[in-house]
């Protein structure tokens, strides 16, 4: 039995590594996707795709539907909507809009999102440092927002605060929410059950954002430019679902399931690093030195928010 716990503590963080790292990927598949699909688009066929995958997780789940109380309804339906939707449809279009590497660096601000979230819904206690990492965070992705610092007085657009920046933060928001609505959903269920129904509600979400906006048709589901280049459209659209998608929740869930927080946390930041070598070494999205001193010190102020709030979880 010990020997078992050594090798889960052994390679139990690697798993964490490779899960965070594959997440990372997808910007691999949505970058060019963006081409062919409306960002809502996109989010809604990858849905489908991982429900697809999901779908014998769910139906071995069923019979715990009924058990589920009315708080974890509530956390599980904010969760889907707020993070496995309308988050992943900004980010999406923060791709778009933006320079990728800045928007995958940005997006590292969530933990002091979720941690704030915790601290107001769940009442954890916040450490005094918390406010002073949490601060020095917050600038470093201002700056690493701002390619020419010199023309901030000129346009924010032109000194880099575009809309891409701007979707990213509110990614941001909804990915740290959904974080903190996801440990409200992991006290009431399993964590197969809250994984599948969680794509369940996302894509329920996202059939209703396409009707709504008058999109759920053949000719915006499927438009012209995915028809002329149909094969890569279904080879990006499977890549996403698959590797960067419902691959890595399994295996990240079950490293996570085998390590400590306070490891975890400081793995998970291979998604950062993947997302960075794919935007900036395949297309090209540089950062300039400013950036790239303005992204370390952001990584390093967010892996001490999660190191002093891990201390707090100790006693």
């Amino acid at each position: 039995m010990e020997n078992r716990s050594a090798r889960g503590v052994t390679y139990g963080p690697w798993l964490v590594g490779l899960g965070a790292a594959l997440w990372g990927t997808e910007s691999a598949w949505r970058i060019p996707l963006n081409d062919l699909f409306d960002a809502q688009v996109i989010v809604f066929w990858e849905h489908v795709l991982i429900l697809f995958m999901f779908l014998p997780l769910l139906l071995s789940r069923l019979d715990e539907v009924r058990k589920i109380d009315a708080p974890s309804w509530g956390y599980l339906l904010f969760s889907g909507f707020a993070g496995s939707a309308v988050g992943t449809i900004f980010f999406t279009l923060a791709l778009k809009h933006g320079n990728p590497t800045v928007v995958n660096v940005i997006l590292n601000i969530q933990p002091v999102i979720s941690t704030m979230g915790a601290f107001l819904l769940f009442g954890d206690r916040l450490r005094p440092s918390f406010f002073l990492y949490a601060s020095i965070a917050i600038l470093a992705g201002v700056f690493v927002s701002v390619a020419h610092p010199t023309l901030i007085g000129i346009s924010f657009e032109r000194a880099g605060l575009n809309r891409g920046t701007g979707y990213a933060l509110v990614c941001a928001l909804f990915w740290g929410l959904s974080t903190v609505a996801g440990r409200g959903v992991m006290i009431g269920m399993s964590l197969r059950l809250a994984s599948s129904l969680r794509i369940v509600v996302g894509l329920t979400c996202m059939t209703l954002i396409l009707l709504v906006y008058g999109k759920l048709h053949g000719a915006v589901l499927w438009p012209v430019a995915a028809q002329v280049h149909a094969t890569k459209a279904i080879i990006l659209l499977v890549l996403l679902a698959s590797i960067s998608g419902g691959i890595p929740l399994l295996i990240y869930f079950e490293g996570l399931r085998l390590t400590c927080a306070s490891t975890a946390g400081y793995f998970e930041m291979m998604q950062t690093l993947a997302a960075v070598c794919i935007t900036w070494g395949v297309f090209h999205a540089v950062l300039r030195p400013h950036q790239v001193v303005s992204a370390l010190i952001l990584i390093a102020a967010v892996a001490m928010v999660q190191h002093v709030q891990r201390e707090v979880e100790r006693h």
